[in-house]
């Protein structure tokens, strides 16, 4: 079975900063999939159960924390292990990430040795 990372961020730039970031990963067989927004992100995570979601948090129709609360709180899909994305650095948000059931709360800007590590790390690879 394919290993499958979903990138979901509002911003067309940050979504092919992230897959850029990873495409090495491609020669490993991971295959990618993107979403503009929260509810196309809900979609295809239920379709396509990816094993990682690097989630922005602040995005129209559904916002991250509430993808991520419906994914592990309301789906119980604790298998699909979720990295929130944010500007917001705050420890309250962190907390409410937590809460949520983030896997890993990470601050924008990124550094991207800490993406492709983490995608390692997760994938197994």
């Amino acid at each position: 079975m394919a290993k499958k990372i979903l990138i979901v961020d509002d911003e067309a730039h940050i979504r092919m900063l992230i897959e850029q970031t990873l495409e090495e990963l491609e020669d490993e067989g991971v295959d990618f999939l993107t979403a503009e927004n929260g509810e196309q992100a809900l979609e295809i995570i239920q379709a396509e159960n990816p094993q990682l979601v690097y989630l922005d948090v602040m995005m129209p129709k559904l916002n991250g924390m509430e993808v991520c609360r419906r994914v592990k709180k309301e789906l119980n899909m604790n298998n699909v292990f979720i990295v929130l994305l944010t500007a917001k650095g705050q420890e309250l948000d962190r907390l409410k990430g937590q809460e949520v059931g983030a896997d890993v709360y990470m601050t924008k800007p990124f550094d991207p040795e800490v993406i492709l590590a983490k995608a390692r790390e997760v994938l197994d690879l």
